[in-house]
């Protein structure tokens, strides 16, 4: 460390700019939008000084003009007048800052945030000011909006005695929490976002869902604090509104978290009621797609829910309503013509499924396929018709997708991941 430098803050202090040129403009900016008293001086301004709200002197800068000043900016870049303040500096107290050569200054200027009188100040005493701006910001890209109101209001209590630090300290955490629900697509985390992965590897700490695949769990940085919620079928390790209560802790203490959720956030994924169970706590939410196995399961198995002649419409189902029950208030959609249905969380009720559907007078012969594991390398791809679904579903792997409808004998041709392929008929049942 080339110097030793301890960051401070200043109040109630008059400043003298000199120079009229873009370095001088900027420091001028820092000073106004921090509603600092200071002058200018200098023999000529640029034009963009006109917008600047303050006492512009114009003259050539002579050493009398720095009496009564406490603090000195020097934006000129001239040696002579950096040689003349410092020779007038040995008789006479004032701070001098001299932009760009840190060996004479007294103070350096660090790179602000500014949210009303919060202020973070970062600086690297003169070393590198790329590097000062830089985490600067990405200091600012973290901190939340609402600072500036947070802080007013603390001022407020402060100055009619109203001090709470317990209180202060809970507001605080709570506003500097953040939860991002995070769609984790399929598994595949090759397919996960850009986005997805950052927050991934920026947060405090991670809830991951049962289905998360050991791929993306593997990506979680090991020093991570990582929290199990998954909720298996016929065993919920961790309730809802559990898992509600849970994030609503963790991020009110200040911590940014991921909630690595499945899919997407908001199909069939409970992401909604996590979503409105936190902005109702004032706690920020933010929520990145994923890539549902609804569209990943039937494309990486070579089959195009609507193309061209085949379908004109879709329908994405879950067979899974609360408390375990089957939800059939779409089975009159197998009769559609030119339509393809792809059923989510549906393998388990299979039976009730297709008796439902032959009941409605769906076509027993109606081609479907189910899709495990989407993307992963351990996918299969079962092809089989309505009729025989109870066969085939039987021994399917879990998680799978149900894929109805005439759009499933596009597995002839198109391309699809490498996989286990079976084929479901008469014969084989």
């Amino acid at each position: 460390m080339k110097y030793a430098t301890l960051p401070i803050i200043l109040k109630d202090i008059k400043i003298l700019l000199i120079g009229g040129g873009k370095v001088a403009l900027q420091k001028a900016k820092v000073l106004v939008r921090n509603k600092i008293d200071f002058k200018c001086i200098s023999n000529d301004y640029i034009a963009e000084f006109k917008a600047i709200s303050v006492e512009k002197i114009t003259k050539y800068f002579t050493i009398e003009d720095i009496n009564s000043y406490s603090v000195v900016i020097d934006a000129t870049g001239s040696d002579d007048v950096m040689k003349q303040i410092l020779e007038h500096k040995k008789c006479n107290n004032f701070l001098y800052n001299c932009v760009d050569v840190p060996d004479v200054c007294d103070f350096f200027f660090a790179a602000l945030i500014e949210h009303g009188a919060l202020k973070v100040a970062v600086s690297s005493a003169g070393a590198s000011p790329t590097l000062a701006q830089s985490v600067r910001d990405k200091i600012a890209r973290m901190l939340p909006r609402g600072l500036e109101e947070l802080t007013n209001q603390l001022q407020t209590k402060r100055d009619i005695g109203l001090i709470d630090i317990k209180e202060a300290k809970k507001q605080t955490s709570k506003m500097l929490g953040k939860v991002t629900l995070v769609g984790c697509g399929t598994g595949d985390v090759d397919l996960l976002t850009i986005k997805a992965y950052k927050s991934i590897q920026n947060a405090d700490v991670v809830f991951i869902d049962h289905l998360i695949s050991k791929e993306i769990i593997e990506i979680i940085p090991t020093n991570t604090m990582k929290i199990s919620v998954g909720k298996k079928k016929g065993a919920h390790s961790v309730k809802q509104e559990t898992i509600n209560e849970m994030l609503i802790e963790y991020a009110s203490k200040g911590f940014d978290i991921a909630r690595l959720k499945a899919g997407d956030p908001y199909i069939f994924g409970r992401g909604a009621e996590e979503a409105q169970a936190l902005m109702e706590q004032n706690i920020r939410v933010d929520v990145i797609p994923g890539i549902s196995s609804a569209i990943a399961g039937p494309l990486s198995a070579g089959i195009a829910p609507t193309a061209r002649g085949y379908a004109t419409n879709l329908s994405i189902v879950s067979a899974h309503l609360a408390g375990d029950s089957i939800n059939t208030q779409w089975i009159d959609l197998l009769k559609m013509k030119n339509h393809t249905t792809i059923v989510l969380m549906g393998l388990s009720r299979a039976d009730e499924i297709v008796q439902a559907a032959l009941e409605a007078g769906a076509d027993g012969s109606l081609p479907t396929a189910i899709i495990s594991n989407a993307s992963r390398p351990n996918q299969k791809r079962i092809i089989t018709t309505l009729e025989q679904l109870p066969y085939a579903a039987k021994d399917a792997p879990k998680p799978g997708i149900i894929v109805f409808g005439d759009v499933v004998n596009l597995h002839k041709i198109l391309p699809q991941y490498e996989c286990e392929t079976e084929t479901f008929n008469e014969k084989t049942a």
